[in-house]
């Protein structure tokens, strides 16, 4: 579904990605793993045009991407949950939502709302509550939402699970593995809390520094001594399961 060929993406003359190779396939949870300033949320913007790749290519379900403004990536089914949550805080729940809705008829977008009510019944609960209102774990779940009223066919999630309490961190996982088997959408998942991406995926990668340095299936990496020592032990241990 996304191949990324050889990208290399910078800010001003600082190279931020190196030549990264990196593959989702249609109906995987693949995450993308790495210290913080690795790489990984450039990764998912340039994946989206901004900012753009200097060289390398980007693919979705073989067309080339790369040179495409965003409005126009997006329109071939790829939506972005950026990192920090970024939901409208004035607006109530149902507006942020149908914010993120695609083009349709009302009863379609009354459709896709009751489809993310289902996903995420306390949204609707609170749909004419406001979004800045919400605790955090329901702001990342209305981002989460908002993402998905695209109706997109590959999800980039950046840091679903940042600043959220063990409890919330364990339904945020839970809902993107619901996300891909109840509404079949594929995800690539950036994330620091390294053992619930690598319990979660298909197949998973280490960014390091602009550069992919391992990849495998999440079981693999899970095992690997090196994956270990780096991001599942001491400050990087696994929340609770």
């Amino acid at each position: 579904m996304l191949s990324i060929e050889g990208v290399h993406t910078f800010y001003g003359n600082i190279e931020a990605l190196k030549g990264v190779d990196l593959e989702v396939r249609a109906g995987e949870i693949v995450s993308l793993i790495g210290a913080n300033g690795a790489g990984k949320s450039t990764l998912l913007m340039t994946i989206c045009g901004a900012p753009r790749a200097r060289s390398g290519r980007i693919l979705f379900e073989g067309r080339e991407i790369t040179p495409l403004p965003t409005f126009a990536i997006v329109r071939l089914g790829i939506a972005q949950v950026p990192e920090g949550r970024r939901i409208f805080s004035r607006m109530t729940v149902i507006e942020n939502l149908l914010m993120g809705s695609a083009a349709g008829d009302r009863e379609r977008r009354a459709r896709d709302l009751e489809r993310v009510f289902a996903l995420f019944p306390v949204l609707g609960e609170r749909r004419h509550q406001r979004g800045g209102t919400l605790s955090g774990g329901e702001q990342q779940m209305l981002a989460i939402a908002r993402g998905l009223m695209m109706r997109p066919r590959l999800l980039l999630l950046d840091e679903p699970s940042l600043g959220l309490a063990p409890l919330l961190v364990r339904r945020i996982f839970e809902v993107v593995r619901e996300i891909r088997e109840r509404e079949g959408v594929t995800v690539l998942l950036v994330e620091q809390n390294a053992h619930q991406a690598l319990k979660l995926a298909d197949r998973a990668y280490v960014l390091a520094s602009g550069r992919i340095v391992l990849e495998g299936t999440g079981k693999e990496l899970l095992a690997n001594d090196e994956v270990r020592r780096a991001y599942l032990e001491g400050g990087g241990a696994p929340a609770p399961d």
